[in-house]
């Protein structure tokens, strides 16, 4: 089997994942605020985490000299989950994916504030284009503009600083590092958040299968999407993960009667061809440093070491 089949195949299994956690946060998001599906998220995650650096032998790399980062990094990362689980139950979960495929127009925008890269005109054309998909696909029936759309543009950008501040821990973290950070982190975020007022509702019944999904299926869609990047080119995959829109259009019309717009697939494919190219260059260029820098700060197990089975990358996605 070609490593591009294999590449789609991890594809695949990122756009069901993806899927999967947006139906679960909907089921969930009457009886559960965001901050408790975060706290619960990330505790599931912390096990998982735990459980396969353990299997890997890789929990020796959980050690840090940038925890402010990696403060900045899981604070944003929060504020964009969070928003986009408030978004959820509030707009069709299509417009939802399609705005959030503007989070590398936002990278583009802010990277001169965090990494000190200009703007290229390019750049500048590519923001305009997708804006312009903006546009379309904030009020496909001529609807009024309400809270759920703003909450989901405000997770793009919150998304894309969060990608920025990821590109900066890749210069010196390992991937279990970083994930197991994110999700202690945001635990005791959720827990702060969620029990403000000493109130955290307890799962029952089916209430925890949903959750637990919720937190599976955020891990193994970053994992399924790294490991995709590290076997082809983003020119390969990222067409692929542009397929989640009309499954989650397809999904939403089917499960909760939300119609099927053309304009939200017109704005999304603005969207998607303003970011593609630089997505592409970029993607490209992050997995082979990351490679590099993976190879570089990896100590070399001994002889009885257990073998490590992350992804030879280290570039997380910045979705959800």
């Amino acid at each position: 089997m070609s490593d591009t089949i294999k590449a789609m195949i991890w594809m695949i299994g990122a756009i069901t994942s993806f899927t999967a956690m947006a139906i679960a946060g909907r089921e969930v998001s009457g009886p559960f605020d965001t901050f408790e599906i975060m706290f619960y998220r990330s505790c599931v995650g912390i096990v998982i985490v735990v459980g396969i650096g353990w299997m890997a032998g890789t929990l020796g790399q959980i050690r840090t000299q940038r925890p402010w980062l990696h403060a900045r990094r899981n604070l944003t990362h929060f504020i964009g989950q969070n928003l986009w689980f408030f978004a959820i139950p509030l707009i069709p979960l299509a417009q939802l994916f399609a705005l959030e495929f503007t989070t590398p127009i936002w990278v583009i925008l802010l990277s001169p504030l965090f990494l000190s890269e200009r703007i290229t005109a390019i750049g500048l054309i590519s923001a305009g284009i997708g804006f312009l998909g903006i546009l379309l696909v904030a009020n496909p029936a001529g609807a009024s503009i309400g809270v759920g759309f703003f909450a989901a543009a405000g997770c793009a950008v919150f998304f894309a600083l969060t990608a920025i501040f990821t590109r900066k821990l890749t210069q010196t973290e390992s991937i279990t590092c970083i994930l197991f950070y994110i999700t202690t982190m945001q635990a005791v975020f959720g827990l702060l958040t969620a029990g403000w007022d000493m109130q955290i509702r307890v799962p029952v019944g089916p209430e925890v299968l949903l959750l637990i999904l919720i937190g599976c299926a955020g891990l193994m869609a970053h994992y399924c999407m790294t490991n995709a990047l590290s076997l082809a080119s983003a020119s390969v995959v990222m067409p692929i993960d542009f397929a989640r829109l009309p499954i989650i259009a397809v999904v939403g019309a089917v499960f909760y009667n939300e119609l099927l717009s053309p304009l939200i697939f017109v704005g999304a494919a603005l969207i998607l061809g303003a970011n593609y190219p630089r997505q592409a260059t970029m993607s490209n260029l992050a997995t082979r440093t990351s490679s590099r820098i993976s190879r570089a700060i990896t100590p070399r197990p001994s002889a009885a070491a257990r073998p490590v089975t992350w992804p030879k990358t280290i570039r997380l996605p910045a979705f959800p």
